[in-house]
């Protein structure tokens, strides 16, 4: 073979295989810098614990926020409306103060009873839930499940707190005007403060949540008082004080 097509021969040879070398080096390099770096990355079923306990887990206070702030604003516009209805059929001292005792009282038991059963057919439904998937309740299944006595204790003394704010505001009031205003003013604070407190405990804006509470409250303590105005003047009732 002529001596200057051997030298071309093995120069071109030597060039390809260095131009081969060069792309495996190039490809290995990029594939060096796509891979993600193994102490940057986590694994997706462990998660950072950073975050845990860092928001607070509104659903957890669902069932006693219902209950509580519930009957409290269950109790004060019940009762506040209660005795300024009857102030519009009688303006006796006493009079108004048994009738808001008596809604008190009433009202506290039946939020009590309602509470029991509603959280009741709750627990029933979850038991029968654990039991359908052949899964008895364990320690965890039973500290999760409703309480019914717990809900209905939370509601009743919260209705019986709430309605205490218009029973003891006006109650031992003796000036008819001055004891319906004194109802009037203790109903709009704790209407305004139970809404407030409402809001802030379930993460919601504080301001319309009081604002909703307040309008609702008066909306009811107008009406009743309307209805009641009406309905004596309509058929001249006259309704006789206690001594």
């Amino acid at each position: 073979m002529d001596p200057h097509v051997s030298s071309h021969v093995h120069a071109a040879a030597a060039r390809g295989a260095k131009e081969a070398a060069d792309d495996v080096v190039v490809v290995l390099t990029a594939d060096v810098e796509a891979a993600p770096d193994p102490s940057s990355t986590k694994p997706a079923d462990h998660p950072s614990g950073g975050d845990d306990g860092a928001g607070v887990n509104y659903m957890a206070r669902a069932q006693w926020l219902r209950a509580a702030v519930l009957g409290a604003n269950d109790g004060l516009v019940s009762v506040a409306s209660l005795m300024i209805g009857v102030s519009a059929a009688n303006s006796a001292e006493k009079t108004m103060l048994v009738s808001g005792l008596a809604g008190l009282v009433a009202g506290a038991c039946s939020m009590a009873i309602g509470e029991y059963v509603s959280v009741y057919a709750q627990y029933d439904i979850e038991v029968s839930q654990i039991k359908r998937d052949d899964d008895s309740p364990g320690a965890k299944d039973r500290k999760n499940l409703p309480s019914p006595a717990r809900a209905a204790l939370a509601s009743a003394l919260a209705f019986a707190v709430g309605a205490l704010v218009p029973l003891l505001a006006g109650g031992f009031v003796k000036p008819w005007g001055a004891r319906v205003g004194a109802v009037c003013a203790a109903t709009t604070v704790g209407l305004a403060g139970f809404g407030a407190a409402g809001g802030y405990l379930g993460g919601a804006s504080m301001a319309r949540s009081g604002f909703r509470v307040l309008a609702g409250g008066w909306l009811a303590m107008a009406v009743t008082y309307g209805v009641l105005w009406l309905f004596v003047k309509v058929f001249h009732i006259q309704v006789s004080s206690l001594a």
